[in-house]
This record gives structure tokens, sequence and C-alpha cells, in this order.
């Protein structure tokens, strides 16, 4: 069974802004409410007018609001300088999604690690 050609084309655009995004927070913006920000997936809606980035941050959640502000500060200049990037018609509209999954792992380990030092 093929995949159909338009779902593996969102998938390689969803990459590629994906790989530019977190080049661009790294190398190009010097805000530093954003510095700690790393880029975990981005879900392009499949007529391309919405990306939805998820991100996470070292400062976990409890300074999320201040990243959000900034990531939706440089949201213009993200999406014009992917338009220089990527070969699009249309570049979508960045939605920034905190993904809390790294930080539910990490807090799980860290049960799991407590659990099994009270069983020595």
């Amino acid at each position: 069974m093929s995949m159909p050609k338009d779902f593996s084309r969102s998938l390689r655009v969803a990459d590629q802004i994906q790989r530019e995004l977190a080049d661009l927070l790294h190398n190009e913006i010097k805000d530093p409410r954003i510095n700690q920000v790393t880029i975990i997936a981005v879900e392009v809606i499949h007529d391309y007018a919405y990306a939805k980035v998820y991100y996470t941050t070292l400062d976990g959640q409890e300074n999320n609001r201040v990243v959000e502000k900034g990531l939706e500060h440089a949201g213009g200049f993200l999406r014009s300088s992917l338009s220089k990037r990527i070969n699009l018609r249309q570049i979508p509209q960045l939605v920034f999604i905190y993904d809390k999954s790294i930080e539910r792992g990490a807090h799980l380990s860290k049960l799991i690690d407590e659990a099994i030092a009270q069983e020595k």
C-alpha cells in the first residue's frame, strides 16, 4: 500500500519547515525569551494554510507564557524568512504549541528512578 503523493509532500514540507525554523531560532533571532526553544515537530495542515509548530523549552512550563509571547512576536520574521528559504507558493501561518511530552517523560523517568532507589 503506498502513501498518497500529497501526504509525503506535506511531510517533506513539514520536515523542511522544522529544520529551517530550528536554524532561524538558533542563528537569526536574538530574543532572550526564546533562546532555549527546541522545535520538536511541525505538522502542516494539508492545504498549507497553517503549520502547527510543536516546541519545548529547557526552562519547562513555568516560563512558557513568556516564551509563547516571544515566539508570537517573532512569527512574522520567521514566516518571511521561511518564504526566502522554502519554495512554496504560500508559506503557512505558524501556530506555536507547547509540547509537554518531553517534560512528562523526564518526570516519569525521575519517578521510576525514585521507585527503584526505594526498593534497594
